[in-house]
């Protein structure tokens, strides 16, 4: 018995040994141009994931979580990752194994879903956002959570505004920082901001719903919401089920890779 206890013991010890040596494979990818037959990690329902899956000859592995696809990318399970910028560079900030290429993937406009033939909220949703571009409110909401001075201090309601018009239901996915994230057991981010401040001007109570980024239009479309809001770019298949306002944020896929 004792033999049989070194042996395996020895055997184990080899094995550790073994997956301690095991390297991450080198950087392969430097351009756009190199993800051609690479193995790609993308949050699943995402833009990324879709454009991810034109590359010639790539693999696409989805995650439910842009940081489960970007330590996938630590662990070299994948050799790159496509996401949206501000999200990469929160994700980049906290690794510092892992980089932004310089070129962006493609650049795409984030919009305001709502349920199909519901114009009346879509038009005064609209006519919001107008206001708060004009006014300055949705600028200066940003630059509390992008910039070098980015002081991440959320909104505050307009405590005078009367909320007799209802509650908003607002689906979102809070695995999106800046746009949307979890801070002490609070959803924060510009999103959320954003639709406070819409609340304001509509004098409609806010309610916000997380949930997978895959079912946020399945609960716009289906009523279960009446907005998602989640960094949600504006393409044919999600026209198909939801309509969308004007936009409100510019953005910019981006690859991140291991450093070489």
């Amino acid at each position: 018995m004792k033999k049989t206890f070194s042996m395996m013991t020895a055997t184990a010890l080899l094995a550790i040994a073994m997956t301690a040596c095991t390297s991450v494979p080198a950087n392969t990818v430097h351009t756009a141009d190199d993800l051609v037959n690479k193995t790609i990690g993308c949050q699943l329902g995402t833009t990324g994931y879709v454009f991810a899956g034109d590359v010639e000859g790539a693999t696409v592995e989805p995650y439910n979580k842009g940081a489960d696809a970007v330590q996938a990318l630590k662990q070299g399970k994948v050799d790159a990752v496509i996401i949206d910028s501000e999200p990469a560079k929160v994700f980049v900030e906290k690794n510092d194994t892992l980089k932004i290429l310089t070129d962006p993937f493609v650049e795409e406009e984030y919009a305001i879903a709502y349920k199909k033939g519901n114009d009346e909220l879509g038009d005064k949703i609209d006519a919001a956002l107008t206001q708060l571009k004009e006014d300055g409110t949705l600028a200066e909401i940003t630059t509390h959570w992008i910039g070098d001075d980015a002081d991440f201090v959320s909104y505050t309601p307009d405590a005078s505004v009367s909320r007799d018009n209802g509650k908003l239901v607002m689906a979102t996915n809070a695995e999106f920082p800046p746009y949307e994230s979890i801070d002490n057991g609070k959803i924060v981010g510009i999103d959320v901001d954003m639709m406070q401040a819409v609340c304001d001007v509509l004098g409609m109570e806010l309610v916000i719903e997380n949930m997978e980024f895959g079912s946020i239009i399945a609960a716009v479309d289906s009523g279960k919401a009446d907005v998602g809001v989640a960094g949600l770019s504006v393409t044919p298949d999600r026209e198909k089920n939801v309509s969308f306002t004007q936009g409100y944020a510019v953005s910019t896929q981006v690859i991140i890779v291991r450093k070489d």
